[in-house]
């Protein structure tokens, strides 16, 4: 919120127009910015009994534009690419979604069995099943007496 000063300020007001170029620029960059962190796509993370659920906003995607690894036993890493659409017969004013190759990875609190990990896409959403592998599942250890 700007003070009464900074609004009669024109070096203020310089420096609001800056950061707002500022802005545009590094919003272009898309996924990965500057600093190569990506927040796309949005990721819902859950674990019940013995699976770890994760779920990926991955709207106007095919299931041909979307890869999915497993590495490591606890690194989960989702790959793709948004494709950008042509406006037909007429040219952008604006283009605020972002386009191109996308890359998230996630460390999973556990290792998971690769073998056992189910995907499925369903109305834009990504639903990932993963299960614990066995050496990550509690034993129970028997006591003996001596």
């Amino acid at each position: 919120m700007r003070s009464r000063w900074q609004a009669f300020n024109p070096v203020w007001d310089q420096l609001h127009q800056l950061q707002e170029e500022m802005n545009r620029l590094f919003d272009r960059w898309g996924n990965g910015g500057v600093f190569g962190t990506s927040s796309f796509p949005s990721l819902n993370v859950w674990e019940a009994g013995e699976q770890v659920h994760v779920e990926a906003e991955l709207p106007g995607l095919d299931l041909k534009d979307v890869e999915i690894y497993v590495s490591g036993g606890n690194q989960l890493t989702i790959k793709g690419e948004r494709k950008a659409p042509s406006p037909e017969k007429g040219v952008w004013h604006r283009q605020e979604r972002t386009f191109g190759p996308f890359s998230r990875s996630l460390t999973l609190p556990f290792p998971v069995d690769a073998d056992k990990v189910d995907a499925r896409l369903e109305n834009g959403v990504l639903h990932i099943r993963l299960t614990k592998h066995e050496s990550a599942r509690p034993r129970k250890i028997p006591v003996k007496a001596e």
